[in-house]
């Protein structure tokens, strides 16, 4: 089983696999994102990004930054670092958007 996995994704070490195997799982929570927000907007009808949007773009960004890493690959690194960043950014604004929300009541 090992062996298949090993060759499946071109790589020798067990090690590899591992590295290989989080950054598959890593690119299916960044494309979770994509599916909730498509699930979110067609529930009320117009475009709409909820909060777990969010959330799943930085688990996934921080996995795939890892990932990234471990590569040693500067382009995927770039990108992945700015993405996290603008992610967090973005919940920064839900959150500071309820608190002042909380205040006036």
């Amino acid at each position: 089983m090992i062996e298949t996995l090993l060759s499946f994704f071109k790589v020798e070490t067990r090690a590899e696999l591992i590295w290989v195997i989080i950054g598959v799982g890593a690119q299916l929570l960044f494309s979770m994102r994509f599916i909730i927000q498509w699930i979110a907007s067609e529930k009320q009808r117009r475009s709409v990004v909820p909060e777990l949007f969010w959330w799943f773009s930085i688990i996934g960004g921080l996995t795939l930054l890892a990932y990234a890493l471990h590569r040693q690959d500067p382009v995927f690194i770039l990108g992945q670092s700015l993405g996290v960043v603008i992610y967090l950014r973005n919940l920064w604004l839900i959150y500071a958007e309820k608190r002042t929300a909380r205040q006036s009541l």
